[in-house]
């Protein structure tokens, strides 16, 4: 990895008019942006099908993508929609926040006339059909797994019924047959995401701008994932989970915290070769050009509760499959290019793995001047390792600078040699100083070089509303701020290096 730097931005942050940020002008020119900016990288969060609660690290599958994403615009342009269409639906007035329930309400609505015009066109029909015999590896047990969702009135795949819920094969083959139409659907819209996302993404590397994804560790209980495929993971033979993921009790909670993710049973994947790992980060390769994977640690061990517990206080610390699936990983897909999330508690184990895989870990500057010996100071930076001044679980890199103690605050300003008693200058000094660090990738949020506060947080973990939902206002950056970028990343030789 070059010493470059790049731009945290979700996708659902991206101004649109459609109520969420998607592959439409708006992200072509933020692109724009970042080539202009001098940044070699866009970082985003995970792009798959958010369920329950809107969290990306819940997704309906680990293979498909968000229809929210989907463009309106890219639609009307193949001639699949009017403006009108599109413009007759409300997605939400507020061009600051996602209304999720608006989108809910009608954005599949939109997505099936442009599906039925499709369908009249027939010109892509060939195209349509190569891209679902090619994914159909994991795009059926999708397709049918929403279909099914839409007829048990959105119910989790466990409440079901029991014909469904443990894959009868002649009831899923009569629930394809009879659901023809809506099956398709969810293919159509999976195509659709994916010729507008290659499209996105060649534009990008045409301006020397890689694209870093984000990969969840654990799938979401309720997912075509666990549906399709229950021998991954550790569950029972009446399809109920053994164990959930958790996190064991600490200095902040006493009782832990219980994720409830399926925890995954790796002596049954080793025995498959990890077949299910495998697909899955190959087909984010299809996405994008680095992929940095949550919760590393818990390759090296995880934390699992049983099933049905009230809290994570009872949970144990297991072993996870370690080099050993990142060995198999080579072996089928070669070198990946990897960040490895290892935020958290470092133990032996967890700096063992890091070390022997050669991935760069994080380096969060928010953590950082929380003592002296802190982990994360400037100073005990790694070359192979990407700064931040915060992760999308962080607040704000200002809101940060308000609500630290004082004597944090103090140390800061001395650690970074600033005397700036005014936030906001004392905001963008901790970005100098992050771009100033040894680490080869410097990443810094949108939110951070716009000096916003608390209410452009993108997650408040343990908080269940108002989570994932900021946008960025449109027409909202401007040539100052990316001359003011650009000369950061000329100072600190990080500018985007020719391959």
């Amino acid at each position: 990895m070059n010493r470059e730097c790049g731009i945290l931005l979700p996708v659902f942050s991206i101004p649109s008019e459609f109520g969420i940020g998607c592959f439409s002008k708006e992200a072509y020119e933020f692109v724009d942006f970042l080539e202009a900016s001098g940044q070699g990288y866009w970082q985003v969060l995970p792009i798959g099908p958010t369920g329950f609660g809107d969290s990306p690290y819940q997704p309906f599958s680990a293979f498909a993508g968000n229809p929210y994403f989907v463009s309106p615009q890219r639609l009307i342009e193949d001639g699949l929609l009017t403006w009108d269409e599109a413009r007759s639906f409300d997605f939400g007035h507020d061009q600051e926040r996602v209304d999720y329930g608006a989108l809910y309400q009608g954005r599949n609505d939109l997505l099936k006339i442009a599906y039925g015009r499709f369908l009249a066109a027939g010109k892509e029909e060939k195209e349509f059909k190569e891209f679902c015999e090619k994914q159909a590896y994991w795009l059926d047990d999708y397709a049918l797994f929403m279909t099914i969702k839409q007829l048990m009135d959105s119910k989790s795949w466990m409440d079901w019924d029991e014909e469904y819920k443990t894959r009868k094969r002649a009831a899923l083959t009569a629930v394809r047959k009879e659901n023809a139409e809506q099956f398709d659907f969810f293919r159509f819209v999976q195509y659709e995401f994916q010729k507008q996302w290659e499209g996105l993404h060649e534009y990008a590397v045409k301006k020397q701008v890689k694209v870093i994804g984000d990969l969840p560790f654990y799938v979401s209980l309720d997912s075509a994932d666990v549906w399709a495929h229950p021998e991954v993971f550790r569950m029972q033979k009446d399809l109920v989970p053994e164990v959930v993921a958790g996190c064991p009790p600490d200095a902040f909670s006493a009782t832990g915290q219980l994720w409830g993710n399926p925890v995954y049973d790796w002596k049954a994947l080793k025995k498959a070769g990890y077949g299910w790992w495998v697909d899955r980060i190959r087909r984010n390769c299809e996405f994008f050009d680095v992929i940095r994977i949550d919760h590393f640690h818990g390759f090296a061990e995880y934390y699992a509760v049983p099933y049905g517990a009230e809290n994570a206080a009872a949970g144990t610390h297991e072993k996870g499959p370690g080099m050993d699936l990142f060995r198999a990983l080579k072996k089928e897909l070669g070198e990946v290019s990897i960040i490895a999330e290892d935020l958290g508690t470092n133990t032996p184990e967890n700096e063992k793995l890091l070390a022997e895989s050669g991935f760069p870990g994080m380096k969060v500057l928010q953590y950082a001047f929380t003592s002296w010996n802190s982990y994360y100071v400037n100073h005990r930076h790694t070359k192979n390792s990407v700064v931040y001044t915060g992760t999308h679980d962080n607040t704000t890199l200002r809101a940060w600078v308000e609500e630290i103690q004082n004597d944090q605050r103090d140390f800061c300003r001395r650690y970074i040699n600033s005397m700036n008693s005014d936030y906001g200058a004392l905001t963008w000094d901790l970005i100098r100083e992050a771009y100033r660090s040894v680490a080869d990738l410097c990443i810094i949020p949108l939110q951070d070089y716009l000096v916003l506060g608390k209410e452009a947080r993108i997650n408040s973990p343990g908080m269940p509303d108002g989570n994932w939902q900021w946008r960025l206002r449109p027409h909202f950056l401007s040539q100052d701020l990316s001359r003011s970028i650009r000369d950061l990343a000329a100072l600190y030789d990080r500018l985007p290096k020719a391959e």
